[in-house]
């Protein structure tokens, strides 16, 4: 599992909760992880009945999605529930910024999307950061000796 490059998360020292100021975006991640899990039992469905393990997803950079929100809604949604204990993998694809002028990547700075190369004053090309996918989910078949099954899946 990975974190959001602005940190932070359930493994953050916060006690497993997120900090305060998470708040009010949480709903947001929220209603994406409901959506995840759906598709994911959907998927363990299809096999018969059985728990997740563990599921991965793509998270674009473009998205607006927090990975460590993200990861603390499926905890909070999954835990006490016949799922609980299972991991939601995030996988984070950020977006390029490119230069044609300049033929090369342009870092973004901080914090903006300025579209325009810091060097040249040229539009930049962006590409990619805008993915939301389930990669793989992980279960256990009902009455396994331990062994999981591995599926794929999309969601867009």
């Amino acid at each position: 599992m990975i974190s959001s490059p602005r940190g932070g998360g359930p493994g953050n020292g916060t006690g497993g909760r997120p900090p305060r100021s998470w708040f009010g975006g949480i709903l947001h991640e929220l209603s994406i992880t409901q959506e995840i899990y759906r598709t994911s039992r959907a998927a363990v469905a299809a096999h018969g009945p059985g728990r997740l393990e563990r599921v991965k997803v793509a998270v674009g950079e473009l998205t607006a999605i927090e990975p460590d929100l993200l990861t603390f809604a499926w905890e909070a949604l999954t835990g006490g529930g016949p799922d609980a204990g299972s991991l939601l993998e995030v996988e984070w694809h950020p977006a390029r910024q490119f230069c044609a002028a300049c033929n090369a990547d342009k870092p973004r700075a901080q914090g903006t999307w300025l579209r325009l190369c810091p060097d040249c004053g040229q539009p930049l090309q962006v590409s990619g950061g805008q993915e939301l996918d389930v990669l793989e989910v992980a279960f256990l078949p009902d009455g396994a000796g331990g062994e999981s099954e591995e599926g794929n899946g999309s969601h867009g």
